[in-house]
């Protein structure tokens, strides 16, 4: 499994699928970019039994492993494709990011064992590149896992390339797969996240009827992402300051990033510095505690910078496993698993007008919290669950690193891998 970095708070659905698919037999190694830079890691993290390697962030930091990489790579036959490749490449992206992709490729070459038997790749931005470069110099098969950022940020030529040389490719929303589809029909899959529900406590009663109307008592709100744009935590903080006086609430938000100097100016501009609380990232048990606790999650995405935008978050399904009403937009894979009045509330993005008219309207009707959250929940139970899309992946990587298609729960031979 080769990723951006490892191991990271904001990425639990690339950390529950590896734990996933160890438990379902398949032998894996972890091939990083980026050494991990968050303060917690989540249980998960404890339980995976991959080994973790990191290839050298910056080359000039490890010129002894990029030389060796290198002189490795003279004795090898796909050589001259790889540099025709890398040429065509460099051609259109004259970067010193794409000189670094081709150097970490062929440290990953050199170092991958021979056991490796295929590549497997999160993202389809710069990790994608590395794959596919230490894949063409090494004989080896690679396949993707796409997400959000990668998808739409990624120039069209270099995804078109992309999905055209991998084996096979997943991605966890309709949206993102419509967008692959435009440039290679048929190469995607669908394969939702999910959840795995066994490690999530059941949900609470959620029998509370706070409305907001007693000061004493103030509507609990919670957001949980990391603070950049395309989360919307600057239109959650417009609607707040929108709000009428006589309703009383308190936001807890979850997550750190680069806007967090930026949002807390903005809290603090718009008079709501003793209502509003900056938690920073924290590991999942945490989050789940916070959860339980609260009245109504509230995620109000939209584009980013540079066409960057959400697929499905993930703490959307964390808030339905314990039943919490959710309140988010209308936009990336949000409406794959939420219908508008029936399992949450979504209003258009980038509107705090009318994400405050919804806050106003689910805070004083706790009665529909309480019934957006049960269906929420179910929804998740009956369509959700980690089981289809880790099946799907499992027996997609067992015939690529050419063990068979194996029974699901059954255990490899003792050899090929996946890195």
């Amino acid at each position: 499994m080769v990723l951006k970095g490892y191991p990271r708070l904001s990425e639990t659905f690339i950390a529950q699928e590896i734990l996933a698919l160890e438990r379902r037999g398949l032998r894996l190694e972890i091939w990083s970019l980026r050494r991990p830079t968050d303060r917690f890691h989540h249980p998960m993290h404890k339980a995976i039994r991959a080994p973790v390697a990191y290839l050298p962030e910056y080359l000039h930091n490890a010129p002894l492993r990029v030389m060796r990489g290198a002189l490795a790579a003279l004795r090898r036959p796909r050589l001259p494709a790889l540099l025709a490749l890398f040429a065509r490449d460099f051609v259109r992206d004259p970067t010193a990011s794409r000189l670094r992709r081709l150097g970490q490729a062929l440290v990953l070459a050199r170092e991958l064992p021979a056991e490796s038997a295929h590549i497997h790749v999160h993202f389809l931005h710069t990790p994608a590149s590395v794959a596919r470069y230490a894949a063409l110099l090494t004989g080896r098969g690679w396949s993707f896992s796409a997400h959000a950022k990668d998808i739409w940020t990624t120039p069209d030529w270099e995804l078109a390339e992309k999905l055209r040389d991998a084996r096979w490719g997943v991605t966890c929303t309709r949206d993102g797969q419509r967008r692959l589809d435009e440039l290679a029909q048929g190469r995607t899959l669908l394969a939702y996240h999910g959840l795995d529900l066994g490690r999530f406590p059941e949900a609470p009663s959620r029998n509370d009827p706070r409305d907001g109307t007693d000061p004493a008592a103030p509507l609990r709100l919670l957001c949980v992402g990391r603070l950049v744009a395309k989360k919307g935590h600057d239109d959650l903080i417009d609607a707040l300051a929108g709000l009428p006086t006589t309703l009383h609430w308190r936001l807890a938000l979850i997550g750190g990033g680069e806007l967090c100097g930026a949002l807390e100016a903005r809290v603090r501009e718009c008079g709501l510095a003793g209502r509003v609380t900056f938690q920073g990232a924290l590991a999942q048990p945490a989050v789940i505690a916070a959860m339980r606790e609260a009245d109504l999650f509230v995620l109000p995405t939209k584009p980013g910078p540079g066409g960057d935008r959400d697929g499905l978050p993930n703490v959307l399904m964390e808030a339905a496993s314990q039943a919490l009403p959710i309140l988010a937009t209308a936009f990336g894979g949000t409406p794959e698993f939420i219908s508008d009045g029936v399992h949450g509330v979504l209003v258009q993005p980038g509107d705090p007008a009318a994400l405050a008219a919804a806050l106003i309207g689910m805070a004083g009707d706790p009665d529909r919290r309480r019934r957006l959250g049960a269906a929420a929940r179910a929804r998740l139970v009956k369509d959700f669950s980690e089981e289809a899309a880790v099946s799907l992946i499992a027996g997609r990587l067992r015939v690529s690193a050419g063990l068979g298609a194996a029974a699901i729960g059954s255990a490899p031979e003792v050899s090929p891998c996946v890195s």
